[in-house]
């Protein structure tokens, strides 16, 4: 065989397998849709829904911060574990920052009606799993209750709330590394997130263009007010962000990354869940059936 035909036989088999073995985007958004049927299956039904809001973080960051964030943390822990990645979602619980600009704050009933309908979708494409990655400090409440009413009536598919936790060690790296002591939003750390997610939309020169103190304005002992944070941070910003820098982002990420790709893999593996949550409606159907265990 001439080696003009053998050279054209070998090139045809390397682009061949090469096509067979290209990898699947992790986001969703980018897939085809015969490609989606396959990452369906390669992520065994676990999608993560990156979660965050449009609301302002100090003078210095972009309103989107949180959704920048949730993506790039579900991202790179997508890489590690391999899942399905959601599409922007930035529809969530902002009415604390309604007072300044380029907030986009929607109704209770419509941030709720919102997050079921987009998990019913993703269950409708073949998804089963779906995990939760919330970066905004508003939300926990939210979602906390959003995952406690799926018992409301039954479901083909389980939500996942991720709830990272810092361990000891980081943390002593992280306070190390910082040079401010408080925060909370906008500040040091976070800042330090955001330059190595998006570089290119952190203002540091006006950083220092307002105040992040905590103006402590309402002192109300065993009471909660949904007025505190106002209270606390008109500025809708909390902290001090002048020393951010990309290895603290670096180090304050990881260990979120890390985390979240464990829980994908658990979740993978999980075939707990959703036999309890069948069992579960089953015996609420009729509960003075229910046995007692």
């Amino acid at each position: 065989m001439p080696m003009r035909t053998l050279f054209i036989l070998s090139c045809c088999v390397f682009i061949s397998f090469s096509a067979y073995t290209q990898k699947l985007s992790t986001s969703w958004e980018e897939l085809t849709a015969s490609d989606f049927v396959s990452a369906v299956k390669q992520s065994e039904g676990v999608c993560v829904l990156p979660m965050g809001v449009i609301e302002k973080h100090g003078a210095h960051l972009p309103l989107g911060t949180d959704v920048y964030t949730a993506r790039e943390i579900s991202f790179r822990a997508a890489e590690k574990e391999y899942c399905i990645v959601f599409p922007y979602y930035f529809v969530g619980q902002i009415y604390e920052a309604k007072h300044q600009p380029g907030t986009l704050a929607y109704s209770p009933e419509m941030i709720y009606k919102f997050l079921e309908e987009t998990c019913d979708e993703i269950s409708r494409n073949g998804i089963k799993k779906i995990i939760l990655n919330n970066i905004h400090g508003g939300n926990p409440s939210f979602l906390e209750y959003f995952c406690q009413s799926q018992l409301f009536k039954q479901k083909d598919y389980a939500v996942y709330l991720f709830t990272p936790s810092m361990d000891s060690k980081t943390q002593a790296k992280i306070s190390s590394m910082r040079k401010s002591t408080t925060g909370g939003h906008g500040d040091e750390v976070e800042t330090s997130t955001v330059m190595v997610a998006k570089p290119d939309l952190v203002k540091l020169d006006r950083v220092t263009n307002e105040s992040g103190v905590d103006m402590n304005r309402l002192q109300l002992n065993n009471v909660y007010t949904g007025i505190w944070w106002y209270a606390k941070y008109p500025n809708h910003y909390a902290g001090d962000a002048k020393d951010a820098n990309v290895e603290l982002g670096e180090v304050a990420m990881e260990q979120r990354v890390n985390q979240l790709a464990e829980v994908i893999k658990a979740v993978k593996a999980d075939n707990v869940t959703l036999r309890l949550q069948e069992e579960f409606f089953k015996e609420s159907s009729s509960p003075i059936d229910t046995k007692v265990r």
